[in-house]
């Protein structure tokens, strides 16, 4: 739900900062900026809570921790790129493969009932798919729309 709102206020207040700094409305801009705040705000839990979201891997990956690390750096790299007209496109279709990729790791973790914040099998389980799946999805419309669409 963070996730969510994070993107949803920084797009509506990106989208006016453009209207008040540049004249004009920016949707591009404010759509990639977004999605660069929500990914910088996700990456952060990477390192924060990582003993979490390795629980979240099944058991036959190995290097959980640098994988949790090195998805936590894919999204610092991913925010920057989606601001840089010259390899948002590619950023972008980079990032929905990276959202395809990491959704069975949330599925598991659903399954397992993890709670990545506390480092335990607590979490609300498979009605969480109900949210996270059509989250996924808004993630990978939104960067299609505004990273390669629109762009």
């Amino acid at each position: 739900m963070k996730p969510l709102i994070v993107l949803m206020i920084s797009f509506f207040t990106s989208l006016v900062c453009t209207k008040l700094i540049a004249g004009n409305w920016l949707p591009i801009l404010a759509g990639n900026a977004s999605m660069a705040v929500m990914l910088l705000f996700t990456s952060v839990g990477h390192f924060a809570y990582s003993k979490g979201m390795e629980m979240m891997m099944p058991a036959f990956i190995p290097l959980k921790k640098a994988l949790v690390w090195l998805t936590g750096f894919i999204e610092i790299f991913a925010a920057i790129g989606l601001l840089i007209p010259s390899v948002r496109e590619l950023t972008s279709r980079l990032l929905i493969i990276f959202f395809i990729l990491i959704l069975p790791v949330n599925i598991q973790a659903a399954i397992n009932k993890v709670d990545y914040q506390k480092a335990s099998y607590t979490g609300s389980g498979l009605s969480y798919l109900w949210f996270r799946v059509p989250l996924q999805l808004l993630f990978i419309a939104w960067v299609w729309y505004f990273g390669i669409y629109l762009f």
